[in-house]
């Protein structure tokens, strides 16, 4: 990604001064499962509808959140690359066409566009999952793998024994259905390394804890990083209308299209330190030996954690 991202730096250092173009191309809101995506989407969807004083005084609706951002794994504008069902294809064909319809995304969208995805920033069957030529920047949302157990498991309908051996498998990929062609995650150390092991000031880092202990520094911080200049009020009202408990509500009243049939609601209890209650001595070794790495990097690799790997 950053040699994609230098290069748009360049050109505009090279353009004559008040002639830069306005940013435009993909911005990237990306994370492994579980993680904090659809809550950082929400804040964003509402704090542009507030700043675009679009209905300002209704709350963005969960399942219109793609009014300002998108996914990029939907199987219609596959198939029309491809010129047949996505389930007729093999994954070395979606792979070649991948790039093409991110291209046709940033194309299509004025200005920025918003993408999410759960895809670590690899290569998929000698092709980038991740179209640096027509990427602006990214977000990426991080959160502890013990508690992303917990909340991987219910997404998939599973015991978290079996979510913890998902999150552990290097080079895991989705499946391929008649609404989406499939996704690469990796491992959860795998996506995380593969966003944040060099700094790019184009990519902007998060933490879940940190959004949820101060989310008026979290969010704050996102959206100067996005050159937004919401006043105070209108990032409190963001924050309070994309809160968990106001999503949770959304879900309750009208249901939530991204919940996958596995899970028995999306929106659970959006908290941190959930692991102490819910994970065995083995389980937390479990995550902690696969992942101490990656969590080290980011603070979860506690001192209570460490002599699990002795």
């Amino acid at each position: 990604m950053p040699a994609s991202i230098e290069r748009g730096e360049r050109r505009d250092r090279e353009e004559a001064p008040g002639t830069a173009a306005a940013p435009s191309g993909i911005l990237w809101i990306a994370s492994y499962p579980k993680s904090g995506n659809t809550w950082t989407r929400a804040f964003l969807n509402n704090l542009l509808k507030i700043m675009q004083d679009d209905d300002a005084g209704a709350p963005q609706s969960i399942n219109r959140m793609t009014e300002y951002t998108l996914w990029d794994i939907a199987a219609k504008p596959y198939e029309r690359h491809l010129g047949k069902p996505v389930t007729e294809a093999d994954r070395a064909e979606i792979a070649r066409i991948r790039p093409a319809v991110q291209a046709e995304i940033a194309e299509r969208t004025e200005g920025l566009a918003m993408v999410k995805t759960h895809h670590a920033l690899v290569s998929d069957r000698g092709v980038p999952a991740i179209n640096f030529a027509v990427t602006s920047g990214a977000i990426y949302i991080v959160r502890n793998p013990l508690d992303v157990a917990i909340s991987y498991a219910h997404h998939l309908g599973s015991d978290i024994d079996y979510a913890i051996g998902e999150m552990a498998l290097r080079n895991k990929e989705t499946g391929v259905s008649d609404k989406s062609v499939y996704e690469i995650y990796g491992s959860w150390s795998q996506h995380v390394e593969s966003w944040t092991r060099a700094p790019h000031r184009a990519i902007h880092v998060m933490r879940y804890e940190d959004m949820l202990a101060d989310p008026a520094a979290a969010f704050g911080a996102l959206a100067r990083h996005l050159l937004l200049s919401p006043s105070p009020e209108q990032l409190a009202t963001a924050m309070e209308r994309s809160s968990f408990a106001a999503l949770k509500q959304q879900e309750d009243e009208a249901g939530f299209s991204e919940k996958p049939d596995s899970a028995e609601r999306f929106f659970r209890e959006g908290r941190a330190d959930q692991w102490r209650d819910r994970l065995t001595p083995r389980q937390v070794r479990a995550v902690v030996t696969a992942h101490h790495q990656q969590m080290r990097r980011f603070g979860y690799l506690t001192d209570e954690l460490l002599p699990l790997l002795e």
